[in-house]
């Protein structure tokens, strides 16, 4: 039977711990000085380390060889299973009796939060003065269920969850050492996963091994059951631009696939959380309070009618006029549901949305077509909006969610794109966002291109009765009561 890497690759030196410097550092200068405390507590998260630093102590203190078997003078013991007056009561019979052969018996008590209110009682006058060749080392993951009287008593270190990159970089060691083929994105999902716990990533990574020669971020994706980035990002567009019927035929294709509503409400809290660090466009008010309620969905009875409901609400509520900002045309103000502009001519839609769009003043409203330098006749449209697609997806993520949704035109000199939605088009069409685009096409073209962005006519005329319908077509039909 093979050996988990995490167990393979546990540190056994104060040097090799890797992100709790500022425990280590403090342990290895009391032990040059000879300042041995009777107790010591070690707290934090999972996986940060908290008993291997108990044991690289223990080693340490008794001027012993660091193996996996354990010496007789160093016991570990299991509160969890271990949590009764009885076990404590036995223990505090056995400190008195002398180290085999060590200069002190070490007692490293795991998970000592489960002990019991009596066992702690138990406990706490030998902790107090134990004899002089007898050292605990308490380690905890909930530092705040032991009582004040069992802090007082020792001296209490806290470890941090370690820094993602730091992780990234141990892990990248220990796939070279496995002659593990794993991509750095993939690395940094494993790592984001871990949530600064070493041992989560590590047992991840041995996990991933396992599936394929050449691990990718799709292969990590799999184990964790993350729905694909192309999903979340329609689920969010369609949640602000108020479309309810994409939100219900997006999630039911997840559902499909095996995607658990929890993971699919956690992805889309990640997304909402960065598009605000990203400081975009968005109402404060209804982000907030779609991260509150996204959080009751792991724990609701029915998760998947809940999320269907918290998304369809959001939409609705984004769905009402005053969700689009002022500067719209006056017509469209004037429109009782979808805030979009009306579509009754090609051409005029451009002009609105050229209007409505940070696009410099020394810009026309609507471009006016040179004559190309090349034989229009001769132009893929298709082919270099792929190839613009495929340069965006390599630097711009989360533009790439996006652009994939236009639908392109291309005359020689303009490159029309046109989006179902007016969120997909609101975005794309900010200037610094149709620089980026602007940049990447005249790289394939040869030559300036001008990018404009519009509403797909047949898509911008808003649904006449889109709230109740919608919701009755996916829980069925009932008797609408009235208050």
């Amino acid at each position: 039977m093979g050996q988990a890497l995490y167990r393979k690759y546990r540190t056994t030196t104060f040097a090799e711990t890797v992100g709790q410097e500022h425990v280590t550092k403090t342990l290895e200068n009391a032990i040059k000085q000879g300042k041995i405390s009777h107790a010591y507590l070690f707290s934090g998260p999972r996986g940060t380390g908290k008993t291997s630093i108990a044991r690289i102590l223990a080693h340490e203190i008794n001027n012993l060889p660091y193996n996996d078997e354990a010496p007789l003078d160093i016991i570990e013991i299991d509160a969890a299973s271990n949590r009764r007056i009885d076990e404590i009561r036995d223990l505090r019979d056995r400190v008195n009796t002398a180290p085999a052969y060590a200069k002190y018996k070490v007692y490293i008590i795991d998970e000592v939060h489960m002990l019991t209110k009596e066992a702690f009682n138990a406990l706490l006058k030998t902790l107090e003065e134990p004899p002089a060749h007898v050292i605990f080392i308490l380690a905890t993951t909930e530092a705040h269920k032991l009582p004040e009287t069992i802090l007082s008593r020792t001296q209490r270190f806290t470890l941090r969850p370690v820094a993602i990159e730091r992780v990234v970089t141990h892990l990248r060691k220990i796939a070279d050492g496995e002659k593990i083929t794993i991509d750095d994105d993939a690395l940094a999902l494993v790592a984001q996963h871990g949530e600064g716990s070493f041992r989560d990533s590590i047992s991840l990574l041995d996990q991933a091994s396992s599936i394929a020669e050449h691990i990718t971020r799709a292969d990590i994706e799999r184990i964790l059951g993350l729905a694909p980035d192309d999903y979340i990002t329609t689920l969010s567009s369609a949640i602000s631009g108020g479309v309810s019927a994409t939100i219900v035929t997006t999630l039911m294709e997840l559902y499909a696939q095996g995607f658990e509503p929890a993971m699919i409400a956690q992805q889309l809290s990640a997304s909402i959380r960065a598009a605000i660090l990203d400081d975009q466009n968005l109402d404060s008010n209804s982000s907030l309070h779609l991260l509150e309620r996204l959080l009751d969905v792991p724990a609701a009875r029915s998760p998947r009618q809940l999320l269907e409901i918290i998304l369809l609400q959001s939409a609705l509520v984004a769905a009402t006029p005053t969700y689009q900002p002022a500067r719209k045309a006056e017509t469209v103000v004037q429109t009782p549901k979808e805030p979009v502009p009306q579509p009754e001519h090609s051409s005029s839609t451009v002009v609105k949305v050229t209007e409505a769009s940070p696009i410099p003043s020394d810009t026309p409203p609507v471009p006016v077509v040179a004559e190309p330098t090349v034989s229009v006749s001769d132009i893929d449209a298709e082919e270099l909006w792929h190839q613009a697609l495929e340069a965006i997806k390599k630097q711009y993520n989360t533009l790439y969610g996006i652009a994939r949704m236009a639908h392109p035109e291309f005359d020689g000199t303009t490159l029309t794109l046109s989006f179902k939605f007016a969120f997909h088009q609101k975005r794309v069409n900010e200037a610094k966002n149709r620089k980026i685009f602007g940049d990447i096409v005249e790289k394939f073209y040869g030559q300036p291109v001008q990018i404009v962005c519009v509403i797909a006519p047949e898509t911008a005329v808003p649904p006449q009765a889109p709230d109740v319908s919608t919701i009755a077509n996916v829980f069925g039909g009932a008797e609408l009561l009235k208050s």
